[in-house]
């Protein structure tokens, strides 16, 4: 006896067809993390500190995941160009930003940002941390911040101090420095690091904020003194060189940091995967020696420290501006 077979309804073929439309989306995306490259977004020009860590660490991060990590600088804007794309970038971990604490500065500097920087990115891990040498000319009579701060307090507004430019984080070290001392200290705007340090060994400014690798070649030949390193930890290219805190201001801790930081909304698997893969590339010696030459500490955190370390410094810099009365742009 012949089994009864129904015949083929019409609309089956459609309804199968749909169900296996719904299902690829799901087989992709149980795919692992990652399956194709990543693309690692600099908001700033080539041969930068902010481009030399991404790339040193983008090298390493892409052979511990084997895809390639690609650098793609997305300059302009102070930054807020890249940022922006990164931003609204699809959440899923293929587009990233390697950020620097100038985010956590514009928000104080800009009233149209287009990003919210709290809320708009998901913090995967700092990566670096680079200090700044507090450097004056031979001319002015101190050894130490002790003595440089007592000559400004001897002379309000008789000493001044150069930066790369208004709102640069050196100058914000600057505005740090009066602010915690009580002393006043006149504000030298340049457009830039070279007409500032050129300014600085000729006499004509008194001091400035800049990188250890900036100062190091003017102060092995003393035409800059060092007197202090900006940042909590010394500087390992002047070990010699005490922190700002250790000489008397506690607490003063400013500096530039590095981090990646994904698409608010990246799913925590695909976070926590990028976070092992730079907490692994941190403790590789070609990769510190490489960053450490250059004036950068190599550091990971968990995303939860970082995203903590980020809400801090939004509030750091908004005071900072607001009692440098730095106007918005």
């Amino acid at each position: 006896m012949r089994a009864h077979r129904c015949p083929a309804l019409p609309h089956a073929r459609p309804l199968a067809m749909a169900a296996l439309g719904l299902l690829l989306p799901l087989a992709a995306s149980a795919q692992p993390f990652p399956s194709k490259p990543i693309r690692l977004i600099v908001a700033y020009p080539a041969g930068g500190p902010n481009d030399l860590s991404a790339r040193t660490f983008g090298q390493k991060v892409s052979d511990l995941l084997a895809q390639p990590v690609i650098v793609e600088n997305r300059a302009g804007a102070a930054g807020n160009i890249g940022s922006q794309f990164v931003a609204r970038a699809p959440a899923d971990g293929y587009t990233l930003l390697n950020g620097a604490s100038a985010l956590t500065i514009a928000p104080a500097l800009s009233r149209n940002l287009g990003y919210d920087v709290a809320k708009d990115f998901a913090p995967v891990s700092l990566t670096a941390i680079s200090s700044f040498v507090l450097a004056v000319h031979p001319s002015v009579p101190a050894t130490s911040i002790r003595e440089l701060l007592a000559l400004a307090r001897k002379r309000p507004a008789g000493l001044n101090y150069a930066s790369s430019g208004v709102g640069a984080p050196p100058h914000l070290a600057g505005e740090l420095l009066k602010t915690m001392a009580g002393v006043d200290i006149l504000h030298v705007p340049y457009k830039g690091v070279g007409q500032s340090i050129g300014d600085l060994v000729g006499g004509q400014v008194d001091m400035m904020f800049t990188s250890p690798p900036n100062a190091l070649p003017h102060v092995k030949t003393g035409r800059l003194r060092a007197l202090a390193v900006s940042t909590a930890r010394r500087s390992a290219l002047l070990p010699e060189v005490p922190t700002i805190a250790e000489s008397g201001l506690k607490g003063f801790d400013i500096g530039t940091w590095f981090g990646w930081l994904a698409p608010a909304g990246t799913p925590p698997e695909v976070v926590n995967r990028l976070n092992a893969a730079i907490v692994a590339a941190e403790k590789m010696p070609d990769l510190r020696e490489r960053l450490v030459s250059q004036g950068m500490d190599p550091t990971s955190t968990t995303p939860a420290a970082f995203s903590a370390l980020i809400r801090s410094e939004l509030a750091k810099f908004a005071g900072i501006v607001e009692r440098a009365k730095i106007p918005p742009e």
